[in-house]
C-alpha cells in the first residue's frame, strides 16, 4: 500500500454548516443541566436560611436598641428617636463603636464596612471566597451598631451576610469557583429581597453589582433565591410595601417629566458629591495617629452629638422615607434630616463601622427629592411637581448615581413603593442621574474603595466573542493532518521543506481519514526513534477532537485541559473534517476586535501615557504607604 502524507488539500467531504438531525435527537438531560439543577436546589435552600437570619437580624438589632435606649429586653419595633436619655445619648454610640472596633480587631477585620464592596472584591479577587466568620459577625456586629444608634441600614449586613452564607456552602461542597459565586450572589440578593421584599430588584442588583455576566447558569439560581427571600420577607414580616405611600402618583405630563429629569441630573450631582465626601472622610481617618480600631467610636461620638440635636438621624429610620415620601413632613424638617443624617452617616462609615449603605442613601435622596420639588413649585408653580413623587424620584436617583446600578435603582423604587405609575419619571431621573455619575466619577460608592487596592471591576456586560462563535465559522478546509502509514523520516524531510514544523501538534488520521489521534512536535522530531518507524506509532495521548457545531469557546476550554494547540474537527461517523488551531481562534479574536473598533475612536497615544503615568504614580504612593504601616 502506498503511504503519503495528508497535508493541506484534505478532502472535505462533510459540510461546514452544522444540521442537526431530529430523529436522532433523544430527549436527555445533559451534564451543564444537572449541575443547573443542583444549583438551583442549593440557591433555594441558601434563600430560606438567609429569610430566618434577616429576621434574626432585625430582631438583634431591635434587641439592642431597646436595651441601649430604654432599658428593656425586648425585641418589640422601637425608634431611637424616641429616647429619654438626654445628653447621655451621646455615649452610647460611642459604647457601641468601642465593641465594633474589638470585633474587628480579635474578630475579622472584614466586618467593617457595608458589605456590598467587600463581597464584590472576594468575587473579582478571590474565587468568592468569604471566610466563613462572617456568616455570625457580620450580622452581630451590625445590629451592635445599628441598635446602639448608627445611622445604618440593615440590608447592606444581611447582603453581607447573605453572601457569606453562599460563599461557606460553595466551599464546602465539592463545586467549581463559578458556582461558588453563583452561591455567594444568591444569598447576598436573598437577604436583600427578604429584607425589602423587591426580588426583581435583588435580580438586577446581582447582575450589575455581583455576577458580572447575564446567563441561565447564574440567572435561574439567583432568580429562585430573590423568590425564597421575597417569599420570606411576605412570611416573616409584612405582605405590603415597604415604604407605602397613601396617595396614588399618576403618570405626571411631559412639563412636569422635564422637572423630574431635572431633579435627576442635580441630584446626581449631589450623589457624587455624597460619594467623594465619604472617601475624604475615610482618608482623614488614615491619618490620625491613632489606631484603627478606635475609630469607629470616634465615629459613634458625632453621631451620638447629631442624634443629641437630631434624633430622627439615630438608627435605621426606614420610618423617616416613608414620612418623606408621604409629601406631608415640613419641608424644614426635611432639610434638618438630610444634613444631619448625611453628616452622621458620612462620619460614621467613613470612621470603619459596621452598617449599610441604603437606607441612608434612600433617605438623603428622598429629602434632596422633596426639597428640589418644593423649590420647584415655588419657582414654577404651574410644574405639575408633587412632593411624594418628587420625593421618590431623588431617592431613586441617588441610588442610581452613587452606585450606577440604574436598573435595580427603578425597580427597587416600584416594588418598595408599588407605584407603577412612576415608572417613566425614574427612568427619566436615574438616567440622568447615572449620567452625571458616569462623567463626573470613575468610581462608584460601591468600587472606589476595592479599586484603590488594585480591583478593577467590570464595566460592560458583552457577549463572550469565543461563545457565539462556532467552529464552523472559523475552521479552514485546507486544515493540515498527517498519515498515521508514513514513516517518520518522510515525515520530517516533508515538514522541513514545507516549513510546516511550526506546530507543537499534528492530527493523525487513518487511510480512511478517519481520526486517530495527536502527537507532539517534540516527539515526532525526537532522536530517540528510528526514521523508517510509522508516524502511527508515536500517538501516546488519549485521542481527544470536537464538532463542527461547538463554540470556539468549548475549543479553547479543550485546548487548555489536553494542553495542545491543535483541535481535529471531527464528523460524527470519526471522519476527519479539518483541523482547528490556536492562530484560527486568535484571528476570530482579532476580526471581533477590529470590526469593534472601526465604530469606537483609539484614545491618543499621549492621554494613554499619561494615564499610565498617573496610575503608575498612584501605586507608587500606595506602596510606599503601606511599606510604613
Amino acid at each position: 500500500m502506498e503511504r503519503k502524507i495528508i497535508n493541506k488539500g484534505i478532502p472535505i467531504s462533510v459540510s461546514l454548516t452544522p444540521t442537526l438531525e431530529a430523529e436522532n435527537i433523544r430527549p436527555q438531560i445533559s451534564p451543564n443541566k444537572q449541575r443547573l439543577l443542583l444549583m438551583a436546589a442549593l440557591a433555594v435552600l441558601v434563600g430560606v436560611c438567609i429569610s430566618f437570619i434577616a429576621k434574626l437580624l432585625v430582631y438583634l438589632i431591635d434587641l439592642v436598641t431597646n436595651i441601649s435606649f430604654y432599658g428593656s429586653f425586648s425585641v418589640e419595633p422601637n425608634s431611637p428617636a424616641h429616647h429619654s436619655l438626654g445628653a447621655f445619648v451621646i455615649v452610647v454610640p460611642v459604647i457601641g463603636g468601642i465593641i465594633i472596633g474589638l470585633m474587628a480587631l480579635y474578630g475579622s477585620k472584614a466586618i467593617r464596612g457595608h458589605g456590598i464592596p467587600e463581597a464584590m472584591e472576594q468575587v473579582l479577587t478571590n474565587q468568592s471566597k468569604i471566610k466563613p466568620s462572617i456568616t455570625y459577625l457580620k450580622p452581630v456586629s451590625s445590629a451592635i451598631s445599628i441598635g446602639t444608634g448608627g445611622p445604618f441600614g440593615a440590608e447592606g449586613p444581611i447582603i453581607a451576610t447573605g453572601g457569606a452564607l453562599g460563599s461557606t456552602l460553595g466551599q464546602l461542597l465539592n463545586i467549581t469557583h463559578i458556582e461558588r459565586k453563583i452561591l455567594l450572589a444568591a444569598g447576598a440578593t436573598a437577604g436583600m429581597s427578604a429584607i425589602f421584599g423587591s426580588p426583581i430588584a435583588a435580580i438586577f442588583l446581582a447582575i450589575e453589582l455581583l455576577l458580572f455576566e447575564f446567563s441561565p447558569r447564574s440567572i435561574i439560581p439567583v432568580a429562585l433565591a430573590c423568590i425564597t427571600g421575597a417569599a420570606g420577607h411576605h412570611y416573616l414580616f409584612e405582605s405590603g410595601p415597604v415604604f407605602p405611600i397613601e396617595k396614588f402618583i399618576t403618570v405626571p405630563s411631559n412639563t412636569a417629566l422635564a422637572a423630574y429629569s431635572a431633579i435627576g441630573i442635580l441630584v446626581g450631582i449631589v450623589s457624587v458629591l455624597v460619594t467623594k465626601a465619604v472617601y475624604w472622610i475615610e482618608d482623614a481617618f488614615e491619618k490620625l495617629p491613632i489606631h484603627w480600631m478606635w475609630w469607629p467610636s470616634l465615629g459613634g461620638l458625632v453621631v451620638g452629638v447629631v442624634g443629641y440635636f437630631a434624633p430622627r438621624t439615630l438608627g435605621v429610620g426606614y420610618e423617616n422615607i416613608t414620612d418623606i415620601l408621604s409629601g406631608t413632613m415640613p419641608l424644614q424638617i426635611v432639610l434638618s434630616l438630610c444634613f444631619f443624617k448625611f453628616i452622621s452617616w458620612a462620619i460614621a462609615l467613613g470612621s470603619g463601622t459596621s452598617g449599610g449603605t441604603l437606607a441612608p442613601l434612600l433617605t438623603i435622596g428622598a429629602a434632596t427629592g422633596a426639597l428640589l420639588g418644593g423649590l420647584i413649585n415655588y419657582l414654577f408653580p404651574g410644574a405639575g411637581i408633587t412632593l411624594t413623587l418628587a420625593a421618590l424620584v431623588g431617592m431613586s436617583a441617588m441610588f442610581a448615581g452613587a452606585s450606577r446600578a440604574l436598573l435595580t435603582s427603578i425597580i427597587f423604587a416600584i416594588e418598595t413603593t408599588a407605584q407603577s405609575n412612576a415608572l417613566l419619571p425614574l427612568l427619566a431621573s436615574c438616567t440622568a442621574s447615572y449620567f452625571i455619575s458616569f462623567f463626573l466619577m470613575e468610581n462608584t460608592i460601591m468600587t472606589e474603595k476595592i479599586a484603590r487596592r488594585g480591583v478593577k471591576t467590570p464595566h460592560s456586560y458583552e457577549p463572550d466573542i469565543l461563545e457565539k462563535t462556532s467552529i464552523g465559522q472559523v475552521i479552514q478546509e485546507n486544515g493540515l493532518a498527517l498519515s498515521a502509514e508514513n514513516q517518520i523520516g518522510e515525515v520530517r524531510e516533508w515538514l522541513k521543506k514545507e516549513q510546516e514544523d511550526t506546530n507543537n501538534y499534528f492530527v493523525i488520521v487513518n487511510p480512511d481519514q478517519s481520526f486517530k489521534g495527536i502527537i507532539s512536535s517534540s516527539n515526532l522530531f525526537s532522536n530517540h526513534h528510528q526514521p523508517d518507524t510509522l508516524v502511527g506509532t508515536l500517538i501516546k495521548r488519549k485521542p481527544t477532537s470536537i464538532s463542527i457545531a461547538s463554540s470556539l469557546r468549548t475549543a479553547v476550554e479543550i485546548m487548555a485541559k489536553e494542553n495542545v494547540d491543535v483541535l481535529p474537527v471531527v464528523s460524527k461517523e470519526n471522519t476527519l473534517i479539518g483541523v482547528l488551531t490556536y492562530k484560527d481562534i486568535i484571528a476570530a479574536y482579532k476580526k471581533n476586535i477590529e470590526e469593534h473598533e472601526k465604530q469606537v475612536p483609539n484614545l491618543s497615544l499621549k492621554k494613554y501615557r499619561l494615564r499610565i503615568l498617573q496610575h503608575g504614580q498612584k501605586l507608587m504612593t500606595t506602596g510606599k504607604k503601606n511599606a510604613k504601616e
